[in-house]
């Protein structure tokens, strides 16, 4: 079975299975994560120079910049391609 790519957006795509969570990059703490990412070459960033609007931990401990919505992407790994508010709630 070939693994399931998801893209994140200009032609980039992850891993669907590699993906461990898909968050907002607002809050400090997300900050310090990418910062810290960039200083040990785990950064990867897919936004092309736009802002960056989600990112995405890999269970490879990479930190992936996107200018993809969370939510949108998030719809992207479901089978279905929808999900509820209430999935995007837990």
């Amino acid at each position: 079975m070939s693994p399931k790519l998801v893209s994140i957006g200009f032609g980039n795509s992850v891993v669907s299975r590699r993906v461990i969570a898909i968050i907002s990059p607002n809050a400090a703490p997300i900050r310090r994560l990418r910062d810290e990412a960039r200083e040990e070459k785990r950064l990867i960033d897919a936004t092309q120079g736009r802002r960056t609007r989600s990112v995405l931990i890999t269970d490879s401990n990479h930190v992936i910049l996107s200018a993809i919505q969370s939510e949108t992407i998030a719809q992207r790994f479901s089978p279905e391609g929808t999900l509820s508010p209430e999935d995007l709630e837990e």
